[in-house]
């Protein structure tokens, strides 16, 4: 389910606003001259972490892993980001955006268990 083009298409929206959401934290939350710090900082750090710890032969990805880690470790840096950016609106004081954000993960992340399941067990529900 998690290779759908529709779900792989929601998760790419989810990926952006996330990272989105790190800056939006770091412009509401820094006074000056810190904010314009934190406005980049924030999300290409997020980014930067998103992009370069990888499963290797993840299906959903290009198959290349710049830092190749295992499963588990995935799962949580997609946690830390997807729900860090949630976390980062309600901290911004965007408490309903922060709210629909992390109803909208919970959903995704439910209609992806078997990628779920795979970065946990290394196995697809196939096997």
């Amino acid at each position: 389910m998690s290779l759908n083009p529709a779900l792989l298409a929601v998760r790419f929206l989810l990926e952006l606003i996330a990272i989105t959401s790190f800056g939006v934290f770091g412009w509401r939350a820094f006074d000056s001259p810190w904010r314009y710090l934190f406005v980049v900082v924030l999300p290409v750090a997020a980014a930067v972490l998103w992009g370069t710890l990888a499963v290797p032969d993840d299906p959903s990805r290009s198959g290349g892993a710049p830092v190749p880690v295992p499963g588990p470790v995935r799962l949580g840096v997609e946690f830390a980001v997807l729900f860090g950016g949630a976390a980062a609106l309600w901290g911004a004081g965007l408490p309903r955006w922060a709210l629909v954000s992390a109803a909208v993960l919970v959903g995704y992340h439910l209609l992806a268990y078997d990628r779920v399941r795979w970065l946990l067990t290394g196995r697809s529900t196939e096997a």
